[in-house]
């Protein structure tokens, strides 16, 4: 075998050597740096379990166990209490100051229907504003019951947008009674064209509903030649 061709072979070998001879000259010379930084995330993760486990964990559990009463309030329709509470148990609104977001995302969902039952009307916006949740009918009627309080606030142009936002959240049958709304108050404000075309809408992309079995009475209000 030529010389030539013995240098290559040793090359790769050479290469290895030094690589690694690199990297303990790097570990001996940062040693103390990286066992620090290690340490730092082991203790970091160790923190992070513990709240987690030993604080986050429970108080959820807590906060959980508090939103049964106030929800029981809530589904039996005596809003004042599921609101404010009944002396022993919390309601919405202490549950939110003590836990936060510890109780879940629907507490503000609950907390702003209370509110529009209530006629607290622009804290209801205020709270179903904060509503997040994944749930896709909540979240629509959610956005229904803003166009509900901005209505009673005589504020008719945001209360349409919110129907409008109610009926598009989600193509269901629920966006039947959303589009109604809005076509009231478009009614309301003078602009039957509109009102129409959305009772038309609902005649022909939600059919099955009861909405669209009492729509022709809308529309022959508007049109009496249709």
């Amino acid at each position: 075998m030529s010389k030539i061709n013995r240098k290559s072979q040793a090359d790769p070998e050479e290469k290895v050597e030094k690589t690694l001879s690199s990297a303990e000259q790097f570990l001996e010379k940062y040693k103390n740096i990286l066992l620090y930084v290690l340490g730092a995330l082991i203790l970091a993760t160790v923190i992070w379990l513990s709240y987690q486990e030993l604080y986050k964990k429970p108080l959820q559990e807590e906060a959980l166990g508090q939103m049964f009463q106030a929800e029981q309030y809530f589904r039996a329709d005596s809003f004042a209490l599921a609101l404010h509470g009944d002396g022993n148990a919390y309601g919405f609104l202490q549950i939110a100051d003590e836990y936060g977001s510890n109780a879940g995302k629907s507490l503000p969902f609950y907390t702003g229907i209370c509110q529009l039952h209530l006629g607290q009307y622009e804290e209801a916006i205020a709270s179903l504003k904060k509503y997040a949740g994944n749930d896709e009918i909540t979240a629509a009627r959610a956005l229904s019951c803003i166009g509900d309080a901005y209505a009673e606030l005589g504020n008719l142009p945001s209360a349409y947008d919110y129907f409008i936002k109610a009926a598009n959240y989600r193509d269901n049958d629920y966006a039947a009674r959303y589009l109604i709304k809005a076509a009231l108050i478009s009614e309301e404000q003078g602009n039957t064209a509109n009102a129409l075309k959305l009772y038309e809408r609902i005649k022909i992309d939600y059919s099955n509903t009861a909405e669209s079995r009492e729509v022709d009475k809308y529309i022959a209000r508007l049109n009496p030649e249709s």
